[in-house]
């Protein structure tokens, strides 16, 4: 599996997780903000994921 489906699938459900929060407890979120954080989260997964494929990539023989 390629490290970019997973963090785009981990953002996905994060989205769908909190529409749902949304819809059924009312809470009101700043939508600026919530795609601010998921868009630095998703980020920083997708630079330390490809990191850690490199450096995997360097150990084996």
């Amino acid at each position: 599996m390629r490290v970019g489906t997973i963090v785009w699938g981990l953002v996905l459900a994060a989205v769908g997780g909190l529409i749902l929060v949304v819809q059924l407890t009312g809470v009101r979120l700043d939508t600026a903000m919530v795609l601010l954080g998921l868009l630095i989260g998703a980020g920083a997964a997708l630079v330390i994921g490809g990191l850690l494929a490199v450096l995997g990539h360097r150990r084996t023989p």
